[in-house]
């Protein structure tokens, strides 16, 4: 197909934009409205039509660690823009979403042109505030956008909450003691792998400009606890977590075929998303079926696949959510990609960074310019939120689809899967099905464990120093325990 022949709604990616500081002084950072003006600039430039973002139609902002309410009119007023502005949800699944919201609407003739910008400055205000200063931020609160884009979802219940399994820290290592045990692997040899795993990850950071942590680290530096390098929670080290202490900025310009054209931008920088899908697994872990797979990623990654005329093996480059180890596994697992090829081209989100909501809009950026360096590849991005709860997927090329832009919300199908009852308060005899060992900075402080009872799943805890760390020498998964009235756990 011609770009001639190309129907003047499809949906294309003209511009992507990212942007890293790291002031000596952090007081004279950049606020993050700044920042992300940076990178949409930086995207119009991409796009060779610096007044792409004077003309938008739409704005749209990834809600982040910032005060600003309606941060979009913030970005049309400096760029002398009158579109509608939108404000995200909660969720790393968002960027990808608002991408296939923003192909919906540009396909259906509701929007022309969509720039989509989102900031992390967290490493600048620390810092700041360490020295008893402040950076000036724009002061703005009473302002509401436009839009509020996605579903707030409440991801934790109260007894999850209580029982200290509210974070994502201590949730990946419990769906990574899952996926071990799914695989039969010793913990050692499965320590090494995700290790291996991770060193590729780090090497794809180091090669990207863009990336927060470009320092080489080897598989054997990143698996084994050093004093820059602590246990947080069993089997993950620091350098295994998502790093959200980083100033950084992203930005995506999404425009109809006709809008691209008029605004002069040339065809060799244009990128089709040729589908994308958006589901969901259980709102709170305590229902999953299980703990080593996803469904959502199941059913809307291959989808998104489906929808798009291509299987596994067409896609050439692939950017996986990847805040913990877990994620990627699972994600690929899934997916049926194999876990031995390149899974990210940015580095991750504990090397490149995981700037809260906005990964994934650095995903793209990055996915973008792989795919305009290789005309007539296929990527494949994918974005998680939550614990593994809301996802979201895209499919790129710098090829036109088809049949154009497609788009499926899968939950009707995701949600035939079989979930679990929570049996909050069950004590007695018990099972452990998935587990982790919780770190202080000098010595371990709790394990958590998620135990199957005769009625469906309980969460348990145990601050026995022996028996923490015992779990972190031996397998515990299948050990049958019994949970006293106090919801603590001890061998059967």
């Amino acid at each position: 197909m011609t770009n001639s022949q190309i129907d003047p709604r499809t949906p294309v990616l003209v511009g992507a934009g990212q942007f890293k500081q790291r002031p000596e002084v952090p007081v004279e950072a950049l606020e993050p409205v700044a920042m992300m003006a940076e990178a949409l600039a930086a995207a119009a430039q991409d796009a060779g039509a610096p007044t792409l973002t004077c003309r938008a139609t739409h704005t749209w902002v990834v809600k982040g660690a910032w005060p600003y309410s309606d941060p979009a009119a913030l970005l049309n007023e400096r760029f002398g823009a009158t579109g509608k502005t939108g404000l995200s949800t909660d969720g790393g699944n968002t960027p990808q979403s608002l991408v296939n919201e923003a192909c919906q609407r540009i396909s259906a003739g509701d929007a022309d042109i969509v720039l989509i910008a989102g900031a992390e400055g967290i490493w600048s205000r620390r810092r700041a505030r360490r020295a008893d200063q402040r950076i000036p931020y724009t002061d703005q609160t009473d302002v509401r956008p436009d839009e509020y884009l996605g579903k707030d979802v409440v991801m934790n219940n109260k007894v999850e909450a209580e029982r200290g399994l509210r974070d994502p820290i201590c949730l990946y290592p419990v769906f990574e003691s899952a996926f071990r045990a799914s695989r039969g692997e010793s913990m050692d040899g499965h320590r090494d792998r995700v290790a291996a795993m991770w060193e590729k990850f780090n090497q794809a950071a180091v090669a990207n400009p863009y990336s927060w942590v470009r320092t080489p680290m080897t598989a054997e530096e990143i698996r084994n606890p050093s004093p820059g390098n602590r246990l947080v929670g069993f089997p993950y080290t620091k350098s295994m977590n998502s790093n959200w202490d980083l100033d950084l900025a992203a930005a995506l310009i999404m425009c109809s075929a006709e809008a691209a054209t008029a605004a002069g931008v040339p065809t060799d920088r244009w990128v089709f998303p040729h589908a994308g899908t958006d589901g969901r697994d259980t709102d709170f872990v305590s229902n999953r079926g299980d703990l080593h797979s996803s469904p959502a990623i199941r059913v809307a990654g291959r989808r998104a696949m489906e929808l798009a005329g291509v299987d596994v093996d067409d896609i050439d480059y692939v950017d996986l959510y990847s805040c913990f180890p877990s994620a990627v596994q699972i994600s690929a697992t899934e997916l049926g990609l194999g876990l031995e090829r390149d899974l990210t081209l940015t580095g991750g989100l504990t090397f490149a960074g995981g700037p809260l909501n906005n990964y994934v809009t650095h995903s793209i950026a990055t996915m973008a310019n792989t795919l305009r360096e290789n005309p007539g590849s296929i990527g494949l991005c994918s974005a998680n939120g939550g614990y593994l709860t809301k996802h979201a997927f895209g499919i790129y090329s710098t090829s036109p689809p088809s049949d154009g832009f497609r788009h499926e919300d899968c939950q009707h199908e995701i949600d035939q899967f079989p979930s679990v009852e929570l049996d909050d308060d069950y004590s007695g005899d018990a099972t452990i099905e998935a587990y982790t060992v919780m770190h202080g900075r000098e010595a371990p402080e709790v394990a958590l464990a998620a135990v199957r009872t005769p009625n469906g799943r309980q969460w348990a805890r145990c601050s026995d120093p022996s028996l923490m760390d015992e779990m972190t020498q031996t397998e515990f998964i299948g050990t049958d325990v019994v949970v006293s009235d106090s919801f603590e756990f001890a061998p059967a």
